[in-house]
């Protein structure tokens, strides 16, 4: 186990754990963290499942782990690790077993003073529209012809028809699609579990929350986002649902035998993985590619949904309401990306597992509209408390390939906090404080508590501090849909 003493401090937000703290290490393991966050993260196995990922074959510059870490399968929630291509790994434990679960925020053009009379009756529609819950089942019937085209395609496969628009894609990571997917690499099971679950939200974290920006710090950079105070906004949070679950539990099963036949030493099973060049990491690729396609799918069906309950539901004076998506950003994700490595540009395969891209503005992938500010960095908190957008620098891509935190991370157990908050007075309390809640299980409301989390304000605070994504505003939620 790391203890407090194994670690070097390098600034008041940053630590490093060397890699001469375990024979195996091939490089330093560092985290971004203040004293408080950091205490946390040493009550559970985050560090040492950080300091194992630095052992991976082909890793390169530092192991990473973001400020809202804690202990994950096989690398820690909040983990970043890059290998070196072609000779680096790809491990499904590096991106988890929500393959792309992310975040997409739609501004609306309305005013909460304006929204706020039809909360009630909007979250109602809305929890209507828009299946949750465990194994939930959307409006949209696939057959395998279809699937493979979301798969290949991502959400360009929903804007074609029309459940969005154009601009949609230009303002979501990677236009909303992976160019490698192949549905072919995706076995029969994963297929039929996601038949009928496109524009779902699933359980767990998921979730779809309207809000109200309360705050503005950097009123440049929210007007390139197209964001005022005082105005409504639409988190969605969700994934690949069980199609994800299923390509990275075949994987896994797959690459426990791969490590043997390569020779590749890994400190903990949950580590599998295999050269990214080899044919079992070729077809993970391929695989997870596919499911990542999927979720953007997902979350566009979703975000067109929602539009559609917002004219529908709303009186005709407030149906001018426009719900432009600000951005869409992946949590669960390994990419090809290109970064400066010990001076020189190189191909890498960059996991980030539990964190988000944060690329600055001089990378070239960004929307024409936020190459002079940056990209937007989603942080949803908790149910209870706010989220932030914040904007990406280019001190982040040469201190974490780009990356920042993606949440606030949690704190306890799901079992933890159903030990001590019911799920029905958690309901009330939010309900007293002005929040319209709709959930499908008061148990299921109860693991989202605020209490089980992090404090996403420090979180955020480490990250703007420490340079890697910067604080443009903060939202606070109206209404909250949990599965």
């Amino acid at each position: 186990m790391v203890s407090w003493s194994d670690l070097e401090q390098l600034s008041p937000w940053e630590w490093e754990v060397p890699a001469a703290f375990r024979s195996d290490m091939r490089t330093p393991a560092a985290v971004y963290m203040d004293e408080s966050l950091l205490r946390q993260a040493l009550e559970d196995r985050a560090l040492e499942q950080l300091v194992n990922t630095a052992t991976l074959p082909g890793v390169a510059g530092r192991a990473l782990a973001m400020p809202d870490m804690h202990q994950g399968y096989g690398f820690p929630i909040g983990g970043v690790a890059a290998t070196r291509l072609p000779e680096g790994v790809v491990s499904p434990g590096g991106v988890g077993y929500d393959i792309n679960c992310g975040v997409r925020v739609l501004r609306t053009s309305l005013q909460a003073k304006e929204l706020a009379p039809h909360m009630d009756s909007l979250m109602t529609a809305l929890y209507e529209a828009v299946a949750s819950g465990v194994g939930a089942k959307g409006s949209l019937r696939l057959n395998t012809r279809q699937l493979a085209d979301v798969l290949h395609q991502g959400a360009g496969w929903a804007v074609e028809p029309g459940y969005g628009v154009p601009a949609d894609l230009s303002h979501a990571e990677d236009g909303g699609c992976l160019p490698h997917a192949d549905a072919a690499a995706v076995s029969d099971r994963a297929l039929k579990r996601g038949l009928g679950q496109l524009g779902t939200l699933g359980a767990g974290n998921h979730f779809l929350e309207v809000d109200r920006v309360e705050q503005i710090y950097d009123p440049l950079t929210a007007a390139a986002f197209g964001l005022e105070l005082g105005e409504v906004v639409v988190w969605i949070h969700c994934g690949s649902r069980g199609l994800g679950h299923q390509v990275c539990t075949d994987s896994v099963r797959e690459m426990q035998a791969a490590v043997k036949r390569y020779g590749i030493e890994i400190p903990d099973r949950e580590l599998v993985c295999a050269p990214f060049e080899s044919p079992e990491g070729d077809r993970y690729y391929r695989a997870m590619c596919a499911a990542a396609n999927y979720a953007w799918a997902n979350r566009q069906v979703i975000s067109h949904l929602v539009r559609e309950t917002f004219a529908s539901e709303l009186p005709a004076s407030l149906r001018t309401a426009e719900l432009g998506l600000v951005y869409d950003v992946s949590h669960n994700i390994a990419k090809v990306e290109e970064h400066l490595v010990d001076g020189e540009m190189v191909q890498l395969c960059v996991h980030r597992k539990g964190a988000t891209r944060a690329f600055g503005p001089s990378r070239s992938e960004l929307p024409e509209a936020y190459r002079s500010v940056g990209q937007p960095v989603l942080i949803p908190g908790d149910m209870g408390t706010g989220s932030y957008i914040l904007v990406g620098t280019d001190k982040a891509l040469t201190a974490t390939f780009g990356s920042s935190c993606h949440g606030a991370g949690r704190a306890q157990s799901r079992q933890a906090v159903r030990r001590t908050v019911r799920g029905a007075d958690l309901r009330d309390n939010l309900q007293a404080r002005g929040i319209v809640v709709r959930a499908g299980s008061l148990s299921g409301l109860a693991e989202e508590a605020p209490e089980a989390y992090k404090d996403v304000d420090a979180v955020v605070e480490v990250t703007h501090e420490a340079g890697l994504a910067l604080r443009v505003a903060r939202s606070v939620p109206m209404g909250v849909i949990k599965g």
